[in-house]
């Protein structure tokens, strides 16, 4: 990462300390790549609608319709901080998470299953898609694969964010092989049902990741979306491609791979480029990279564990988090069927980022 420096530029916040991974930390080398905010990303919240309980949940919101530029924004933000930003941020964010998810309930319309955006399985998938999705993008449009050491810190880091989630870190893979056992475990759970399929397209389409509005180069923009976009389906498992009804031609996977590996590597010579990447794709997510991408030192150069921030800021563990009102939403939806309430959606703003109303 290079040596990290007190700011020159005054629009650049340094983070209180360095989060829960560093300079060091191989988190910080794939994620600081800009295939992990593009295809990375894209892929993550592609793949997470084959779960049938999550994508009940999604489709129950309709955030990702109503207000998709939003929902983009927030939940790459999310994303990015727990990276990135500094432990107080990314604990205060994970701790209001717990509260906007309680209100994610329901019950499923495909298997007829209750649903529940706090279930620690739900958050599992979640956490490994999302972890393996970045580094997949990073090994087939960015350097390469990582070496086997790298590769096993990766996913020991990727324990360590789970943390911050309902799930468990013993639950995570720690091998690309562990991985592969996990997914085909999950495999005959996953379904593209009418609503993942729907779900899937309109977060493939190009205008999902350019902002709203006119500008005279918004055609090339949306020529990037859409080839970003065909990078992303290349990356899916093949039954996937065909049951949702996504291109699969070999050809065009061939073609897009070499295209996009030298418009990343472009793209990966000037900090001022990727954080002008990161600007326009999620503005909610610049103040979180920044720093990053321009080496600019913490006020604590120190780096902290999950339970060592927990102690330090007063957090409960995610997954023993707001069981009181957890059960109260339970009630509502379930006990008198009502809709649950949007506790935890204002508090959630100042952390995450406005949302259109």
């Amino acid at each position: 990462m290079g040596i990290l420096r007190r700011p020159r530029r005054p629009e650049i916040t340094p983070h209180e300390d360095y989060g829960f991974f560093g300079p060091d930390s191989v988190t910080w080398k794939v994620w600081s790549y800009p295939t992990s905010m593009t295809i990375g990303f894209q892929r993550a919240v592609v793949v997470e609608e084959l779960d049938p309980p999550l994508v009940a949940s999604v489709t129950k919101t309709r955030g990702i319709y109503d207000r998709p530029r939003t929902r983009y924004d927030r939940t790459l933000r999310y994303f990015a901080m727990v990276a990135f930003a500094d432990t107080r941020s990314v604990s205060k964010a994970a701790d209001i998470l717990v509260k906007v998810h309680s209100k994610g309930i329901g019950t499923d319309p495909v298997t007829g299953q209750r649903y529940d955006a706090n279930d620690p399985d739900s958050q599992l998938w979640i956490q490994l898609t999302g972890w393996h999705s970045i580094l997949l993008a990073y090994e087939r449009y960015g350097p390469g694969r990582l070496s086997a050491q790298e590769e096993a810190q990766y996913w020991a880091e990727c324990a360590v964010a789970a943390e911050l989630q309902t799930c468990s870190p013993e639950d995570v893979p720690r091998t690309r092989e562990e991985l592969r056992a996990y997914y085909e475990r999950k495999r005959p759970e996953l379904i593209v049902s009418d609503i993942a399929e729907d779900a899937m397209t309109h977060l493939l389409h190009g205008e999902v990741l350019i902002p709203d509005g006119r500008s005279p180069d918004l055609l090339v923009r949306r020529l990037v979306a859409r080839l970003i976009g065909r990078g992303t389906v290349a990356t899916l498992p093949r039954w996937v491609r065909q049951e949702a009804g996504l291109p699969r031609s070999r050809v065009v996977d061939a073609i897009v791979r070499p295209v996009l590996r030298i418009g990343f590597a472009l793209a990966d010579r000037s900090r001022r480029f990727k954080l002008a990447i990161v600007s326009q794709l999620s503005p909610m997510t610049r103040d979180v990279v920044a720093p990053i991408f321009h080496d600019v030192a913490p006020l604590e150069p120190v780096v902290r564990t999950p339970a060592q921030a927990r102690e330090r800021y007063g957090y409960d563990r995610p997954r023993d988090a707001h069981r009181e009102l957890r059960e109260r939403q339970e009630r509502r939806v379930f006990g008198d069927g009502e809709a649950p309430s949007e506790e935890g959606i204002v508090e959630s703003e100042p952390v995450l980022g406005a949302i259109a109303r």
